[in-house]
This record gives structure tokens, C-alpha cells and sequence, in this order.
């Protein structure tokens, strides 16, 4: 993914060169044309990320968002929102054949022209549909590849990103630092967002491929890690944060990297069952059909959908990936 903050004409040149192709269905604008502009209702001031959240949480208090106070919106009643194509600022090439890409190298005083990622990482962000000025939270950023794709799509007023653990709220400091103005770094308050991203804390299944020396000791560590993560993912979806965020009318995206049922579809189904002011969005027509060409989608088997499952296969080796929509269209239900 390039980085519109950063000059990058002569990376997308090297790119083409090398036979890589863009993953996105948009016609090319000229990059570095212009940087994030002005809020209008705020003149004087860029649209703005928030420094990582730093409060650490129990487990049984798995967000770190202070109680949102809601600013006047009227609900909206369930209803299909257009979400308009990926916009030409977000850049994003991939490789016909498996291939290794170098990372870019630090230099001082200037900020990295591009950034390394899975491109099924890119899906959530897609499904998100951000759009000028809209409040955005993204929960458990870390390390901030989405973060930066959001960035790279339009100019929030504010990003929000959030990060529970200390650790890898670290990584997400270092990640933005090294791609994002430092104009566009604030602080802000909490309140109710237009669009709540959730990339959930999961198995994590493709760095099981990973795992090194000790690898049985570690994988038992992580089968009774794993046994946990469907209740914290229901309790980061559900009131108390990522829904508990979103305004009436507001849209939330739940995506994780695994193949697990538990931790994808059974989670959506719980929050379903205990949130009627929610209503899922299809997402087959607007993201699936458009880029089947890169992607492996994979039925999920249920009527009305619960969201799309990427899985990696052999020449579409992207994902796993597990993404679901929201609309949040019920103010009264978030009161129990």
C-alpha cells in the first residue's frame, strides 16, 4: 500500500516495472498531488488521528473507550447505504506470483513511502466505507496497517485508534509516527463515531505457519488462549464497545484472520441475538463480486449472510480474513 503523505512516484514505477498490478477497481489520479485538506467546518484545523489509548483494560473490561456522550443524530431505520468505490488516494498493488517486496528503510526526517501488509487486511477497511469528515474508531488498532489504510482513503475528522495492550500500543506509536504527518497527530474526546472498525483480537491463524522452536509447548499456550477469544470478541462487539460507540445510523465492521466458525460467524450470531438494533449489511455485490479476481471468497453457508470469509488458496494466497457489516439504526436498545 502506498502512502499518499509520502512521495511515491518512483515507487509505483518500480512496482509496475516489477509486474505488479493494482488491486483496486479505480482509475489512477496523479499521487502526491496534494495532501489531506481542511475540515470545513473547521478551517483551521487538518483532520486529526488520536494518540493511542493509554489505559490498559481487565479482561472482564476488554475496551479502553471512555463512555461515549452522544451528539444530536435522529435514527436512522435499517436501510441499504451506498458506500461509493475505493477512492483513488488508497494505492494498493499486489504481485501476480508469491514474491518477497523489501521493507522501506528508515530515513531520518522523511516518512515511508509504502506499507507491507496482507492484502485481505484491506477488506475491513473497504467494508468501513469512510467518507469525509466521518468520526472514526479503530479498536485494537495495533500495528496499525489499518489505521493507515483509512488514512489513505479520506481524511476523518477525527481517527480515533485504540489499543488495549501496552505492548503493541507501542508498535502502533512507531507505525504512525513513520507514515503520518506529525500535523495530523492530536489528541481528542471520546464520542459517538459515524464508522467503528473492529479488527479482533483471534487465533490468528496464518502464524500458526510460524510458530519456530518450541512450537507444541507454545501451540498448547495458545489452543487454551484460543478457547477464550469468542467471549472477549462478543464483549468488544457488543455494548460495551465497539456497537457502544457507534451513533444512530452508524456503521460497524467486525473482521478477524481466522477460519474459526466460533470466532467469526458464532460471534456475529450472539451479538444478533442480544443487539435487536442491529441489522447486517451484504456485503457480495460490493466487495466479493468486484474482487474475486484476487481473492478466494468462500460461501458461508447462512441466509441473510453474516459477512465474507477470504481463504487462502493456491495463486490467491491472501487471507484468512472474516469480515461483517453492521448498521446500528436502534438508539433505544443501547440503553439496557
Amino acid at each position: 500500500m502506498l502512502n499518499r503523505f509520502a512521495a511515491v512516484s518512483e515507487v509505483k514505477q518500480r512496482l509496475q516495472g516489477q509486474g505488479f498490478v493494482s488491486l483496486l477497481p479505480h482509475t489512477d489520479l496523479p499521487l502526491n498531488s496534494s495532501l489531506p485538506q481542511p475540515h470545513p467546518t473547521s478551517p483551521t484545523q487538518p483532520s486529526s488521528i488520536s494518540h493511542p489509548s493509554p489505559h490498559p483494560t481487565s479482561p472482564t473490561q476488554p475496551s479502553s473507550i471512555p463512555h461515549p456522550s452522544p451528539h444530536p443524530t435522529s435514527p436512522t431505520q435499517p436501510s441499504s447505504i451506498p458506500h461509493p468505490g475505493p477512492p483513488p488516494s488508497l494505492q494498493c498493488f499486489i504481485h501476480p506470483s508469491p514474491v518477497r517486496y523489501p521493507s522501506p528503510p528508515h530515513r531520518q526526517g522523511q516518512l515511508k513511502p509504502y506499507y507491507l501488509m496482507n492484502a485481505a487486511s484491506l477488506l475491513p477497511v473497504l467494508a468501513l466505507g469512510v467518507e469525509e469528515g466521518d468520526r472514526v474508531l479503530d479498536l485494537c488498532s495495533a500495528p496499525g496497517g489499518k489505521a493507515l489504510a483509512i488514512l489513505q482513503t479520506a481524511d476523518p475528522a477525527p481517527l480515533c485508534c485504540n489499543e488495549m495492550d501496552p505492548h503493541r500500543r507501542d508498535w502502533l506509536a512507531k507505525t504512525l509516527e513513520s507514515f503520518i504527518p506529525q500535523s495530523l497527530s492530536s489528541t481528542s474526546e471520546a464520542g459517538m463515531y459515524d464508522k467503528v472498525l473492529l479488527d479482533a483480537p483471534c487465533s490468528n491463524d496464518r502464524s500458526w505457519l510460524f510458530s519456530g522452536p518450541g512450537g507444541e509447548q507454545h501451540g498448547a499456550v495458545r489452543l487454551r488462549e484460543r478457547a477464550r477469544l469468542p467471549t472477549l470478541q462478543t464483549q468488544l462487539l457488543r455494548y460495551i464497545s465497539a456497537l457502544a460507540a457507534v451513533r444512530p445510523g452508524g456503521v460497524a465492521v467486525y473482521s478477524t484472520c481466522t477460519l474459526s466458525r466460533s470466532e467469526n460467524q458464532e460471534v456475529v450470531e450472539a451479538v444478533l441475538n442480544t443487539c435487536p438494533g442491529v441489522e447486517l449489511q451484504d456485503l457480495e455485490e460490493e466487495l466479493a463480486l468486484p474482487l474475486q479476481e484476487h481473492f478466494t471468497f468462500t460461501p458461508l453457508g447462512h441466509t441473510p449472510s453474516l459477512g465474507l470469509l477470504v481463504v487462502p488458496q493456491q495463486g490467491q494466497t491472501w487471507g484468512p480474513m472474516f469480515l461483517s457489516r453492521a448498521l446500528w439504526f436502534e438508539w433505544s436498545t443501547k440503553q439496557h
